[in-house]
């Protein structure tokens, strides 16, 4: 099993969205790495953390599973989506989607300064200046500091 972050504005979709929904697709990726770590690397059963960007503050609210592996992102073929692409065809699609399940929303939200001010997280990938990949990898060890700061177990 891998272990994922995956970002969302909360006011496009949230964890209580997600809770609501039960499972949802995962489109609008439009980052050739991030596109290519779905395609790749992402399985079924892998645990996500679903993390708030453009928040106040961002972070992590919960936890989702994914349910699907990566399948073609028909938004990039619509001509009247924001997500649509001229490039992408039925043919070479381009673009991919995963869809993922709620797992749980954390009791304690974990603030994007909380993670920053934990030593034990110093080298998750969210935290590198720079980074903004809307799904990115995380190592076992930062999937386990961060449930415990959001006070959740699987």
């Amino acid at each position: 099993m891998r272990f994922w972050l995956m970002k969302s504005e909360p006011g496009v979709y949230s964890i209580d969205d997600l809770a609501r929904d039960g499972k949802t697709s995962w489109e609008g990726v439009r980052n050739y790495q991030a596109r290519n770590l779905m395609r790749d690397e992402m399985q079924v059963g892998d645990l996500v953390l679903f993390y708030h960007s453009n928040a106040e503050p961002p972070g992590v609210a919960g936890v989702a599973r994914i349910a699907r592996t990566a399948y073609p992102d028909s938004t990039a073929l619509d001509p009247n989506h924001p997500y649509f692409d001229p490039k992408a065809t039925p043919d070479n699609p381009i673009w991919l989607m995963v869809d993922i399940a709620f797992v749980a929303k954390f009791p304690r939200y974990v603030s994007l300064g909380e993670l920053k001010s934990d030593p034990a997280l110093v080298h998750m990938p969210v935290l590198r200046r720079g980074m903004r990949l809307s799904v990115q990898p995380v190592e076992p060890d930062h999937f386990e500091q961060v449930q415990r700061m959001g006070a959740w177990t699987c």
